[in-house]
């Protein structure tokens, strides 16, 4: 397969996963993946590609999560450009692929902060993230009872690597993850001007 559709992603991903919280967890990624690849005029459906099946091995194979991935990904031809960007999310915790293209880097610093960013707008009076700010996440952000699964420490290393401040990626993860807001049910009940 040359490339990939996003049919060709969303199928694998449904094919793999059936929690309708981690289908949801892939389109956001997608959707933030999209918005920076328009940002850094990039492949914009390759990053959002990458995006939406980041996860598609965890549910299924959760102690195998970045490794079975390559296996179910080469068994369908896809090429080894989104098979290693997609394992590289996983670098420090599963694997030991690191991150090295922009796309790469991109994944790894989002993935752990959408999560962050839903667990925030669920609290929120609005239940949405069309009127969240970075400093709503960042004040969440140093509790760490609160969505305590999201590893902090993986998103600082990601903005590291990316060469940008925590504030900027959280506000362009936020701008990504509104521009699919309906499809991630975080639309809320935010009026719109």
């Amino acid at each position: 397969m040359d490339n990939p559709t996003r049919e060709d992603a969303f199928n694998l991903l449904r094919e793999f996963t059936k929690s309708e919280s981690l289908i949801k967890h892939g389109l956001s990624v997608e959707g933030v993946m999209r918005y920076f690849a328009k940002k850094n005029n990039e492949d914009v459906e390759k990053w959002g590609i990458v995006g939406l099946i980041h996860d598609m091995d965890y549910e299924m194979y959760p102690e195998e999560h970045c490794i079975k991935v390559r296996e179910i990904m080469e068994e369908r031809e896809w090429p080894e450009e989104y098979i290693r960007a997609v394992q590289s999310h996983g670098y420090g915790l599963c694997v030991d692929v690191k991150p090295e293209t922009l796309l790469e880097k991109t994944l790894y610093a989002i993935d752990e902060l959408t999560g962050l960013i839903t667990a925030t707008a669920l609290v929120r009076p609005s239940k949405s993230v069309m009127d969240m700010k970075a400093k709503s996440v960042k004040k969440k952000w140093k509790a760490k009872q609160f969505s305590a699964g999201v590893d902090r420490s993986i998103i600082e290393k990601g903005a590291e690597a990316l060469g940008v401040e925590l504030s900027d990626l959280i506000t362009d993860t936020i701008m990504g993850m509104r521009e699919v807001a309906d499809a991630i049910g975080l639309k809320g009940n935010v009026e719109e001007g």
